[in-house]
């Protein structure tokens, strides 16, 4: 007989092993948590460093060990102790793209007690500028594309930066990282308390700015363990199903993981970086996003674990070369972000041979953890987002926030100790988010009688774009600032890559003209490229509203959606 969910989980978490779970108070509420968790990231990075010369990092054509990286981590961390005066819980930026350097950085800040802010690289000099403030930070690591935006604005700010990978002089304010650090050095001792904060990690919001997400140590740790607890509970169901069939398991070597999403993101960051780091796993880095490259990665390095949005699993299997290249080592092919179209997940199992596809549900909020769909439950039911594991707990409300049962849909939420702690100077909105220790997720949808949940719509004005959230208001407060503007209305259209494209419809003033390339030039000046429309419809009337006057978006896109399938 099939070893069911439940049992796994009760068996992997039970007492005496290694996920087993306690209760534990957290900001007053009682919570699940990893009772063998390390306390800090401090004491993750202390771990790891005894796994000395084993290889680590491959980085086009340079390769780190475990040791050299934390190594050069704790060097970095004295550096910012001793030459900047970073003291615990001072916030320090990192804004660059993908480089070794960008994970030696949050090893550094974190050694300290600091907190790392992890800006966007996309992000505009005034999208960097406003993180900057918001943060408080007062010293970014950075690379040289992020200091040609933020030099002008140094002095100002009265930020200083330290740039990885930059050639020749530098303006006032910045130093190589070379110069800046001294090898071998390690940071004095600091104490750190599991529940103090780690990261700030900003997401788009609906209310105009991107928001701050604060997560502790406590809150990445438990999420992190969670990933393998949750991957332990599949190999035992696994090897269940194979003994129910007189065969046995055969070894399989040792994971290894390519990071293809930015580590900015909370995928990039914590289930992929963090999962190989402290898993002892090697890791294969992309500077960015190239399919036929990341094809190359996979059969030069044996890759195992493809962790990304479903946009760049369609991309592999749609590249014109995906036939020429061996991709027999990957194992695990999924990731988050966005849904998968059903047909994404078939083709996955049928054109990726020996793999199985997988699909997760999580936030920056839940610290990436949430629900996970993978194997034979996600060819089964694939538009739903799995389950979660006991340390979480997951519910659907109505809008008083009273649970409306199995099958009924609302609004999804969470509970558990991965959760971030707040919104960074923002109150307002860490109430709207958050009650009596639940997070409101802003996704409606509904959970069936064994634990599957099913994502259905969204209540949150959010348009996911190939993994990215934009905030539609944000963007429309930037078309608003257009002198030819007199109202517009911004959402998601149906992409088959993308998942959804950023669209808005503009009503002109009278008398005043203007273009769909205009509009996007004018975005494009205020906000990262991935958040200017490409969809423009320019209208000679008001747009539609409702009785009570609020523009009728979801009208908007059903007309235009109709349109572009009618050609």
């Amino acid at each position: 007989m099939p070893l069911s969910f439940a049992d796994a989980c009760a068996q992997i978490t039970s007492a005496d092993s290694p996920f087993e779970l306690v209760d534990a108070e957290v900001r007053g509420h009682t919570y699940k948590v990893f009772k063998h968790a390390p306390p800090s990231f401090a004491d993750l990075w202390n771990a790891t460093a005894a796994r000395g010369d084993a290889t680590f990092l491959v980085y086009e054509d340079e390769t780190w060990s475990f040791g050299e990286t934390i190594a050069a981590g704790h060097a970095l961390g004295a550096a910012l102790a001793r030459d900047y005066g970073v003291q615990k819980g001072d916030r320090v930026t990192i804004a660059m793209r993908n480089y070794p350097e960008w994970i030696t950085s949050v090893i550094g800040i974190t050694s300290i007690g600091a907190v790392a802010v992890m800006v966007n690289a996309w992000w505009t000099a005034e999208e960097l500028v406003y993180g900057f403030q918001d943060s408080g930070s007062t010293v970014t690591l950075c690379d040289e594309a992020r200091l040609q935006r933020i030099a002008p604005h140094l002095a100002d700010l009265g930020l200083r930066a330290i740039v990885a990978r930059a050639s020749g002089d530098l303006p006032e304010g910045a130093v190589h990282l070379a110069d800046a650090v001294t090898p071998g050095e390690t940071p004095d001792p600091v104490v750190i308390d599991t529940d103090d904060d780690a990261t700030i990690m900003y997401t788009s919001g609906t209310t105009g700015n991107p928001k701050g997400a604060v997560a502790t140590h406590r809150s990445h740790i438990n999420a992190l363990m969670a990933y393998a607890c949750r991957g332990a509970v599949d190999t035992m169901r696994a090897a269940a199903d194979l003994a129910d069939r007189g065969e046995e398991a055969t070894a399989n070597d040792q994971p290894v993981f390519i990071l293809a999403v930015p580590l900015f993101h909370i995928t990039g960051f914590l289930p992929v970086m963090m999962g190989a780091l402290a898993g002892g796993l090697k890791l294969v880095m992309m500077y960015k996003w190239d399919p036929e490259r990341a094809l190359e990665l996979i059969e030069r390095e044996k890759v195992s674990q493809f962790v990304g949005v479903p946009t760049m699993v369609q991309d592999l299997l749609e590249c014109p070369r995906f036939e020429e290249f061996d991709t027999s080592s990957l194992r695990n092919v999924g990731g988050g972000g966005a849904a998968a179209a059903p047909e994404l997940v078939n083709r996955v199992k049928s054109e990726i041979k020996g793999s199985s596809p997988g699909i997760g549900y999580g936030m920056t909020e839940t610290c990436a953890y949430g629900t996970t769909n993978s194997g034979d439950d996600y060819l089964n039911r694939p538009t739903s987002a799995g389950r979660a594991i006991p340390m979480m707990q997951v519910k659907v409300v109505d809008e008083n926030g009273d649970d409306v049962g199995t099958g009924v849909q609302g609004e999804i939420c969470f509970y558990g100790p991965n959760i971030i702690r707040a919104y960074w100077n923002k109150p307002e909105a860490t109430a709207d988010a958050f009650y009596d220790g639940w997070l409101r997720t802003g996704d409606l949808g509904r959970i069936d009688d064994e634990g599957f949940v099913f994502i259905e719509d969204r209540a949150k004005d959010m348009v996911i774009r190939a993994g990215e959230n934009i905030g539609c208001i944000e963007v429309e407060a930037a078309i608003a600032e257009h002198p030819a503007v007199y109202e517009v209305a911004v959402f998601g259209l149906p992409h088959d890559r993308l998942g959804e494209e950023l669209a808005c419809a503009v009503y002109v003033k009278p008398g005043e003209t203007t273009t769909a390339g205009e509009i996007q030039s004018h975005v494009g000046e205020r906000l990262a490229a991935f958040k200017v429309p490409s969809v423009v419809e320019l209208r000679d009337e008001m747009l539609p509203r409702s009785p009570q006057g609020k523009i009728l978006k979801r009208l908007i896109r059903d007309e235009l959606t109709e349109q572009r399938a009618n050609g």
